[in-house]
This record gives structure tokens, sequence and C-alpha cells, in this order.
């Protein structure tokens, strides 16, 4: 929503947004979570504070899915994989360098390193909501 130095003075989302953290620094504002299915399809949403866990809100937006749930590494929790198995999911998610490997199919490697379909996404929806 607005640069770091300007959020002690941005009212419009007063109490609502918060800063967050990403791999490419500090924000204020808002953090979109999107299920989407192969086609690109938008399938489950969620808006939260920009301080708000990834994990958090991902029970409630998996509710009516089953199968497999490709995620990157901000979902990674060996209790939330748990839960989401006994909901009918299986997370798949890349691990951090410092963890022991886990047997993945080539399908599922495939899968995950097709980040840019999110982002198509994302990017659509930021050039129709301007």
């Amino acid at each position: 929503m607005c640069d770091n130095l300007r959020i002690r003075r941005h009212k419009v989302f007063d109490g609502i947004a918060e800063r967050g953290k990403t791999s490419t620094g500090w924000f204020f504002g808002f953090k979109l979570h999107v299920i989407i299915n192969h086609l690109g399809e938008i399938l489950s949403f969620r808006l939260t504070p920009g301080n708000t866990d990834d994990r958090k809100p991902l029970p409630e937006l998996i509710k009516d899915l089953s199968g497999c749930l490709y995620a990157d590494k901000g979902y990674l929790s060996a209790s939330l994989k748990q839960q989401l198995k006994t909901m009918g999911i299986n997370l798949i998610t890349n691990i951090k360098k410092k963890m022991k490997p886990v047997e993945q199919t080539c399908f599922d490697k495939a899968i995950l390193r097709h980040r840019s379909v999110i982002e198509t996404v994302f990017d659509e929806l930021k050039i129709f909501f301007r």
C-alpha cells in the first residue's frame, strides 16, 4: 500500500493493514492468499493483514477441496501437513536447504517449478483492479 517512510501518516486502512516482510523486503499493507487450479482459475482466496503467517488462513481456504496442494516454502509445517492430510489434502512444498530430502515424484517437482502461473494470476488481478 505504501512505502515504509509513510506508514505513520497512512490513514486509509488504519487498524487493518499491517507491516509485513517478504523475501524482497518490508511492506505495509495486505497479503493475498490464492488457490488456483491448473488452468489459472481462482478456486479460493483470502486477504489478510501483512503480518499474518502464510499458514494461518490455509485450512479455511481449502475447506471444500481435496487432492494435492502445491505451495511455496512459506507453507512448510509438519503439523499443518498432518492436519491437511486428515482433511484429504496432500500438501507438497519445496524444502529449505538445511532440511532432510523429501521423496517427490518428477511430476511434483515439475509443478513446483511453475510458480509463474500464480504470478501471472496476481499480475492480471493487479491490472484489473487498478
